[in-house]
């Protein structure tokens, strides 16, 4: 059961922004296309991702089993907290989203938190800038985050390349 509940580290970073670019494809469908329906399934989307990974994620097994192999692209290995981090703050969001949805019918704030994580997928997606990351960092700086829950963020080989 532990294995099931473990979180992979260090991450691909090209897996992850398939991922993110997943994310983005159905928050447009929810915001764009109106099916508010899917908030339901980004939230566990993110439940799942911050609890095992890609292990219990749909998206995160067409992602890690299928997209990723296919590109035949050399791995990028990331820290993994920071972005376990990141799917934290999606399930914090996507999960107030489909409280305030469903639960009291809050579809406009629902929209609205929805936007924000279309923003933060967006950058990890397409520019390769983990907002969630970024902050998991500030945090570790600030000293709210101790140095041992991330030892591999202070691995110069683990780190993207400033030109990535």
């Amino acid at each position: 059961m532990a294995k099931l509940f473990a979180f992979p580290d260090p991450v691909d970073e090209i897996s992850a922004r398939l991922v993110a670019g997943g994310v983005v494809a159905l928050t447009l469908l929810i915001l764009l296309g109106g099916q508010t329906w899917a908030i339901a399934v980004l939230a566990y989307g993110f439940l799942a991702r911050v609890a095992t990974g890609p292990t219990l994620s749909p998206l995160g097994q067409v992602v890690t089993r299928w997209a990723t192999p296919t590109l035949g692209l050399t791995p990028r290995p990331v820290p993994g907290a920071p972005k376990r981090f990141a799917q934290g703050i999606g399930a914090t969001l996507s999960i107030s989203a489909a409280v305030a949805h469903f639960a009291f019918g809050a579809t406009g704030l629902a929209l609205v938190l929805v936007a924000m994580i279309t923003v933060a997928a967006s950058l990890e997606a397409f520019v390769g800038f983990c907002l969630g990351c970024k902050m998991f960092g500030l945090l570790m700086k600030a000293g709210v985050i101790p140095p041992e829950v991330c030892e591999a963020c202070n691995d110069i080989s683990l780190r993207r390349p400033a030109n990535a």
